[in-house]
């Protein structure tokens, strides 16, 4: 059996929020689905491996997309679902390891170090893994086992999808003198050109030079990529990172001036934040707007409150308070909101005077009935889903408007 005194894996679901779409919508697979809006706004979200063919990837303007894939599958994002199977997919993790760090919606790091006793070598543990979580969600997803965690990082792009590669301790010398150093996280573009300036494509052509070398050239950066050159990761696997902020954004089909329609869309911003606050027990002080003009020149504004808050009319009032406070001097192609400044020490004080949301100070709080309002939705969601109900104001409100 082959075994590691350190074993660090890293789980990614592959091209995850398209698999979704394919997974509830069956007539979709084998075809290229592109996740990220019916219109011409906005960027890809997430790819499906038949859309990537033509050469449609992440974080790409989808008008663009929509040139080199005309005829594929254009879907606007359902994040409740992608929440609800990321969930399901972190519980079989743990059925496997209490040592479990959620990188994203879609990727984890496991410690998988001594387990070999209840699941066999880190090999047979993968495969179970993935066998675990096919079961569980309908979907595949990519390991990579290594040593460390970067290594760990980047086997698990090997073989995509459905695959696994492991890199033992005796391999990593051998395997990073041929990676190239593009292929370490966190080497952006602009880095990877200077080290082309200097000849330097590898992690082995990194390690012709001393560590003093790359101190001196570029400092801190110049270290980190020494160290990841020569293997050297000592991050530990972090089991409880805690959250600082939560935000939801869109960018519109239309251009617009209309605050009533802004509005709209920090109620539905606003609803989908709180909800998320309330399920993790989590409240914040500050709410922040974002506002983006149709030339892309951005601005936020942002009110910090005395009483942590994670009730969805506050956070939308506050919100909408601050964009009637801003003179819209060009049209808005983005808006979003988000909740950050967490602090659960304190008690949301209520309002006495239901009919009022400002208080004597200017200060809103939430009344009694917007509490019960949010816990009443909560559980009608959390039984049905996110689409079994919508708030009043939002009833006719569609995403195209």
């Amino acid at each position: 059996m082959l075994r590691m005194k350190r074993c660090i894996m890293h789980l990614d679901m592959d091209a995850f929020f398209a698999s979704v779409e394919q997974l509830d919508n069956p007539e979709w697979r084998g075809k290229p689905v592109i996740v990220g809006g019916y219109g011409e706004r906005g960027v890809v979200c997430a790819a499906s491996y038949e859309a990537r063919k033509y050469g449609v990837h992440s974080a790409m303007p989808i008008v663009q997309a929509r040139k080199l894939c005309p005829h594929g599958i254009y879907t606007a994002t359902t994040r409740g679902r992608y929440l609800e199977l990321s969930r399901k997919v972190m519980d079989v993790l743990h059925s496997y390891s209490p040592v479990i760090e959620k990188a994203s919606i879609d990727e984890a790091y496991i410690d998988a170090t001594g387990t070999e006793h209840l699941f066999g070598s880190p090999l047979e543990l993968a495969t179970s893994m993935k066998k675990g979580i096919y079961d569980s969600v309908g979907l595949t997803c990519s390991i990579g086992i290594a040593p460390v965690k970067f290594l760990a990082k980047i086997a698990s792009d090997y073989n995509k999808p459905n695959g696994l590669y492991a890199i033992f301790e005796n391999e990593v010398a051998s395997f990073l003198a041929e990676l190239p150093v593009r292929k370490i996280p966190g080497v952006g573009k602009k880095f990877v050109s200077k080290l082309d300036e200097l000849g330097v494509t590898t992690c082995g052509q990194v390690l012709e030079y001393s560590a003093e070398f790359w101190e001196r050239r570029f400092g801190k950066s110049g270290i980190a990529l020494w160290q990841r050159a020569s293997g050297i990761d000592d991050r530990e696997v972090e089991t409880a990172t805690e959250a600082k902020s939560e935000s939801a954004e869109n960018t519109l089909h239309k251009d617009t001036l209309d605050k009533a329609l802004l509005k709209k869309w920090l109620m539905r911003h606003a609803d989908r934040v709180g909800q998320n606050q309330r399920k993790y027990g989590l409240k914040g002080r500050t709410i922040t707007l974002k506002v983006k003009y149709s030339d892309f020149q951005s601005l936020t504004r942002s009110k910090t409150l005395p009483d942590p808050t994670n009730t969805t009319d506050v956070i939308y009032q506050v919100a909408a308070d601050l964009l009637d406070a801003i003179d819209l001097v060009k049209p808005v192609r983005l808006i979003g909101l988000g909740l950050s400044n967490y602090d659960n020490s304190g008690v949301e004080q209520l309002n006495m005077l239901d009919h009022m949301q400002h208080g004597c100070s200017g200060v809103i709080r939430a009344t009694e009935q917007q509490r019960r309002l949010d816990k009443a939705l909560d559980a009608v969601r959390n039984k049905f889903g996110n689409k079994a109900i919508c708030r009043g104001s939002l009833f006719k409100f569609k995403e195209d408007d």
